[in-house]
C-alpha cells in the first residue's frame, strides 16, 4: 500500500511540473544528494553503569535525495526523501536481538513557498520544513528538532509559517506547528520486523505525544550593533501513555498548555559579541495542576581573526528550573521543540531517566540545570577547524524523588563535568568529516556507584 502511494506521489508531482513548466517559462530545477556515514560509542551513557543499561557502539548510514523546483523569483516548492540505517556492533541491539536495523524511508522536507504574497512584503512557506540556517530562530534555543526521538535523522516540522517584512530592519513571523508522536501526514516505507514488538512494527516514534504550537517571533535591529528578537509561544502537549520498555512502569502524562514568553538580544562591537536569552513559562496540565518555569543564558565570546590560527574564545552560563518537590506545581524547564544536543551530545541521554514518570523519555529535555561553560576554537589549517569546551553542570534542585529509577540518583547539585573536543575537515568541496569525543564525570547529583561516561563519534559526509 505505500509503495503505491509514494509511487501515485511521485507520478501526480512529474505530472504537475510538465503541465506546469508550460505557465512559468522561466521555472528552473535544482537537486542534488548527501550520503553520511557515522560511528558512535557510548560508554556508560544513558545510566552511568547505575541501571545495568547495555552500552552502545552502532553505525548509522544516512541518505538524502532532494530536488527543487522555482516556477518564478517568488514561488517554489522543495522536496527531500531521507533514509537512515543502523547497524548494532553490540552489546546493545535494536529491534530486540537484531544487527540490522532497516529503518525507515521518509519523506523528509515537502514544501511550498510564496514571497511577497499579493504584492505586498510577506512571505510564505508551508508544509514540512526545517528551522535551520537562515530560518533558525535565535541559536535553537526553543525552537531546532520537531522530531527528538529520531535522533539527526530529521530536524522537520509540519508547519505554516508567515513572515511579515515590516521594514529592512524589522519583521515578524507567525508559525503554526503540528507535530506527531508517529508520522500521520506522510506515507513512510519500512521493513517490518517480525516479533519484536509495537515500537518497531509501525512508524518510528517521533515525540514524546502529538503537539500543536503557535509562535510569533520577532526580528528587529534597533542599530547597526544590537539586535533584539522578542517572542511569544503557546504550546500543547497531548495526553500520552506509553510502554517504553517491557520492565519499566507505564508513562501517564496529561494533557499540558503551556505559554512562553521571553526575548534574545545580542550586541556586536568588532571582534566581541554579547549576547543572552530569557524566557518564562506558564500553563496547566489537564486536571489543573499548575506548571511554570524559566529559562535563559548569557555569553560574551571574541575572535581573534588577525592572529595565527585565528582563536576565538567563549564564555556562558546558562539556567534552567527544576522542579521543587515542596510545592504541588511543576516548575520544570520545558524545552518546547529544542530537545536536541544542544550544548553537547553525552549528557542528553544521561538525562533520560531523571524526569519519569513526569515527562515521557525523550532524548534532550534540557531542564533544572546550571551550566558554567568556557569554550575555544581555531583554525588549524584554512580547512580543518578544533574545537574545545570545559563544562560544568550543577542542577537547580534535587532529583525527583519518586522517578523509578530514583537508583540512578542522590541528593547533591553537582551534576558534574564534561570536556568535549571536536576536529573537522573538509577534504574537498563535496567531502568533510569530523571526530567528536565526549567525556562526563558524574558528580553528587548521581550516585556514588555512578561511572565515568564517554561518547565518542565519527563522520564522513560526501554530498553531490
Amino acid at each position: 500500500m505505500i509503495k503505491k502511494v509514494l509511487v501515485t506521489v511521485f507520478l501526480v508531482l512529474v505530472g504537475s511540473i510538465i503541465v506546469i513548466s508550460d505557465a512559468y517559462p522561466e521555472m528552473t530545477f535544482d537537486y542534488g544528494a548527501t550520503i553520511r556515514l557515522r560511528q558512535e560509542i557510548w560508554d556508560n551513557v544513558i545510566d552511568l553503569k547505575t541501571l545495568n543499561v547495555p552500552d552502545r557502539n552502532f553505525f548509522r548510514f544516512k541518505t538524502s535525495f532532494w530536488g527543487s523546483v522555482d516556477f518564478n523569483k517568488d514561488i517554489g516548492a522543495y522536496l527531500k526523501l531521507t533514509s537512515e540505517v543502523y547497524y548494532n556492533l553490540g552489546p546493545y541491539k535494536q529491534p530486540v536481538g537484531q544487527r540490522l536495523d532497516e529503518n525507515e524511508l521518509i519523506v523528509d522536507n515537502f514544501y511550498f513557498k510564496a514571497n511577497n504574497v499579493f504584492g505586498i512584503p510577506v512571505d510564505l512557506k508551508i508544509g514540512r520544513q526545517d528551522f535551520l540556517g537562515p530560518d533558525m530562530y535565535g541559536e535553537g534555543f526553543l525552537i531546532l528538532d520537531g522530531n527528538p526521538n529520531d535522533g539527526s535523522r530529521s530536524f522537520y516540522f509540519n508547519a505554516a509559517k508567515a513572515k511579515w517584512r515590516i521594514n529592512e530592519k524589522n519583521s515578524i513571523d507567525f508559525v503554526y506547528i503540528t507535530n506527531q508522536q508517529t508520522d500521520k501526514y506522510m506515507p513512510a516505507l519500512r521493513t517490518a520486523v517480525p516479533d519484536a514488538g509495537t515500537y518497531y512494527k509501525h512508524k518510528k516514534i517521533l515525540n514524546a505525544s502529538d503537539e500543536q504550537a503557535f509562535v510569533v517571533y520577532g526580528r528587529n535591529k534597533l542599530s547597526e550593533n544590537l539586535t533584539v528578537e522578542p517572542y511569544y509561544i503557546f504550546k500543547r502537549e497531548e495526553k500520552f501513555q506509553f510502554p517504553f520498555g517491557s520492565k519499566s512502569p507505564l508513562s501517564v502524562t496529561p494533557e499540558l498548555d503551556l505559554n512562553t514568553i521571553g526575548a534574545r538580544a545580542v550586541y556586536k562591537s568588532g571582534p566581541w559579541k554579547f549576547g543572552g536569552e530569557f524566557a518564562h513559562q506558564f500553563g496547566e496540565y489537564d486536571g489543573g495542576r499548575d506548571r511554570t518555569g524559566y529559562g535563559g543564558y548569557i555569553f560574551g565570546s571574541r575572535k581573534f581573526a588577525d592572529m595565527a590560527l585565528k582563536p576565538e574564545f567563549e564564555l556562558r552560563f546558562v539556567s534552567l528550573s527544576g522542579d521543587d518537590p515542596d510545592t504541588e506545581k511543576n516548575e520544570n524547564w520545558d524545552p518546547l521543540f529544542s530537545r536536541a544536543p544542544y550544548w553537547n551530545e553525552l549528557l542528553i541521554y544521561v538525562q533520560i531517566y531523571e524526569l519519569i514518570p513526569d515527562a515521557y523519555a525523550i532524548p534532550g529535555y534540557w531542564t533544572n540545570l546550571q551550566l558554567y561553560m568556557a569554550k575555544a576554537s581555531m583554525e588549524l589549517t584554512p580547512d580543518t577547524k578544533l574545537s574545545l569546551s570545559y563544562q560544568y553542570f550543577r542542577s537547580n534542585e534535587k532529583a525527583n524523588p519518586l522517578s523509578p529509577y530514583r537508583a540512578m540518583f542522590s541528593n547533591g547539585h553537582e551534576r558534574g563535568h564534561l570536556p568535549t573536543a571536536m576536529l573537522n575537515h573538509k577534504f574537498s568541496k563535496n567531502i568533510d568529516g569530523f571526530l567528536q569525543f565526549e567525556y562526563f564525570v558524574p558528580g553528587n547529583f548521581y550516585n556514588d556507584n555512578a561511572k565515568n561516561a564517554i561518547f565518542f563519534r565519527w563522520q564522513l559526509q560526501f554530498k553531490v
